[in-house]
């Protein structure tokens, strides 16, 4: 599907805020309200428009003890990163979890309870049959930027 700059316009604002008015988003992208609301539908059929949802600050509902941790697994073959990775998506702590390159193999974002929590639940990782050789655990004292909610316009452009 070929996305001009309105499809993009659209996606940008939506991406940022999906409870805007059709008339107000029709007025950002400078078109009528029915040709714009057929560009959003058209952008929803195609699977590119997945949803919408509310941002919500977890901290502010459950408080968490934010802690990244860098894992390094004792073998590397496909079989110990499939079974590392099941292990990740059944944790419901792990927020965030990213393959890297160089001298770790993860990094893996915990929001936990407390510390004990977050101890505990490394503590079953590694008796675990996963694998883990080595692991550098990091206590978030402060967030300094935290990722913004949608997209720009030059991200779609890429």
């Amino acid at each position: 599907m070929k996305l001009d700059r309105y499809d993009l316009k659209i996606l940008e604002i939506l991406s940022r805020d999906g409870r805007i008015t059709k008339s107000k988003l029709a007025e950002a992208i400078n078109l009528s309200v029915s040709p714009c609301w057929e560009r959003v539908r058209r952008l929803e059929k195609a699977g590119i428009i997945e949803g919408y949802a509310a941002r919500l600050n977890p901290r502010v509902l459950v408080p968490r003890t934010p802690v990244w941790v860098q894992i390094e697994l004792k073998a590397h073959h496909a079989e110990s990163f499939a079974r590392f990775e099941a292990l990740v998506h059944d944790t419901p702590e792990v927020t965030e979890c990213v393959a890297v390159g160089g001298g770790v193999d993860y990094l893996v974002k915990f929001e936990a309870p407390s510390i004990d929590a977050y101890q505990r639940l490394i503590d079953a990782w590694l008796m675990s049959d996963v694998g883990i050789e080595r692991y550098f655990t990091y206590i978030v004292t402060k967030t300094v930027k935290r990722p913004a909610a949608g997209i720009s316009a030059a991200d779609l452009a890429l």
